[in-house]
């Protein structure tokens, strides 16, 4: 959970990530003293990023779901559906407890809740991630390394990377859990937070930059070499393409720069702020309070980006929805839809064009 302030003097704010001491300059602003406008405006633009990602990815879920073809249980669209399961877990865990803390006082979901909510959390968020790293590098054997491709991208191997997904997940995210703790504070002795507790600063130090780097720096640079690859063979290794076909190449260059670049964006502002609180005095002001809003929503927004880019973008999935609901609508018994694999799987490999 993206951590939100926490002040020493007495006005305290639910804070998920620092201790009040260590790293926050706990001059006060009026906004937090006071209880602003973000009492009421926050918790309601969550509110509507998180109806749009929950009805995004349920979306994503429902139509690759039902439909029946073969081609629907592809590679691609197996990681597309564990994207979207990873992105709505982490919408359901995150949101709502993030909106209660620009609202509430405290902590007041229990000790339970405290060590859960923020363990599947960082779960959701690497299975999310790695899932996005996954996707780049099953594209990446699909078009440049094509001979080979029908081996490995089965689905037997597909299944076998979302389990190792999973499981690297909950692994990395066990010290959340561990150190994640309610208690109090010496100026709120009646109150109670859902706060990190760390033996010392070295322990936390080096798991906080661990995440940034597994969760986000190696991420960014296997995502981005995986698609320049991926362009450079398409615009080098296929010839005599077809106007439809050099269209189609450039609006698949478009499409995974829109990719490297919402992760880019999205994730950027949280680890700038996560580190600045790590290894520097995170400042109390307005300023940096807007800051933080804004870093929770890229985040959020990023889950619900994913299922707009990956699927929701595609002509075919877009067919495949009309049919599975017209289908729902005009028959009683189970719709047999036939679909093609989404734009991700249609990148092309060794043809003459580029299907996107």
């Amino acid at each position: 959970m993206v951590p939100a302030m926490v002040d020493s003097t007495f006005t305290l704010k639910n804070d998920t990530y620092v201790w009040p001491e260590d790293g926050v300059d706990t001059s006060q602003t009026p906004s937090e003293v006071h209880g602003g406008p973000e009492v009421v405006i926050v918790p309601v633009i969550f509110g509507f990023i998180f109806l749009v990602g929950v009805v995004g990815n349920t979306l994503v879920m429902v139509v690759i779901g039902r439909t029946k073809s073969r081609r629907s249980k592809s590679t691609t669209n197996t990681f597309i559906l564990n994207l979207s399961i990873a992105d709505l877990s982490f919408l359901l865990f995150c949101v709502p407890f993030q909106a209660t803390i620009y609202s509430l006082s405290d902590w007041v979901f229990g000790a339970f809740l405290c060590k859960s909510v923020h363990y599947f959390v960082t779960v959701s968020m690497l299975v999310s991630i790695f899932t996005l790293v996954t996707m780049s590098v099953d594209r990446y054997i699909a078009v440049v390394h094509a001979n080979k491709s029908p081996c490995i991208r089965s689905r037997r191997n597909a299944s076998a990377g979302i389990c190792i997904i999973w499981l690297l997940s909950f692994v990395f995210a066990v010290p959340v859990a561990q150190h994640q703790r309610l208690t109090r504070h010496r100026d709120a002795p009646n109150s109670s937070f859902c706060w990190e507790e760390w033996p010392n600063a070295v322990s936390r130090h080096t798991y906080k930059v661990t995440i940034l780097i597994t969760g986000y720096l190696l991420p960014l640079l296997l995502i981005t070499c995986c698609y320049a690859k991926v362009l450079y063979h398409l615009h080098k290794k296929i010839k005599n393409l077809s106007k439809k076909s050099e269209r189609s190449k450039k609006k698949t260059a478009q499409t995974v720069l829109l990719l490297v670049a919402a992760f880019l964006i999205c994730w950027l502002p949280h680890h700038v702020i996560a580190m600045w609180v790590e290894f520097g005095t995170f400042p109390l002001t307005n300023g940096s309070f807007a800051l933080r809003i804004v870093s929770h929503c890229l985040v959020y927004g990023n889950s619900c980006v994913n299922p707009i880019l990956y699927a929701f973008l595609s002509e075919n999935f877009q067919k495949a929805c009309k049919q599975v609901f017209t289908s729902r609508l005009l028959t009683s018994g189970t719709p047999v839809v036939t679909v093609v694999r989404l734009r991700m799987e249609n990148f092309s490999t060794t043809h003459s064009t580029t299907n996107v």
